[in-house]
């Protein structure tokens, strides 16, 4: 446990960013599972929709460093091509 009262602040701010950046972390999780199964249910329409969205989540959280930019890039191109691959 923290000894000194800066210490103990230090901590209770790395606890609350700790909690928040976890929050976005599991959001980030969830816009890439809504891309998947759209493009899983094969309206490409729809799934076009979800991307756009979801791309938009992936870049401020990685404007954010909860993620590195380059893993949000990964993510976005992969599901891009998923895309891409669709038929009709």
């Amino acid at each position: 446990m923290a000894n000194t009262k800066g210490a103990r602040k230090a901590a209770r701010q790395a606890e609350k960013r700790r909690k928040h950046n976890a929050s976005l972390r599991s959001a980030l999780t969830s816009a890439i599972k809504s891309v998947t199964k759209a493009i899983a249910a094969g309206d490409k329409a729809a799934a076009r929709k979800i991307f756009s969205e979801a791309s938009g989540i992936m870049d401020r959280i990685a404007d954010k460093n909860v993620v590195h930019k380059n893993e949000a890039a990964r993510h976005k191109s992969r599901l891009a091509a998923r895309l891409k691959a669709m038929p009709g």
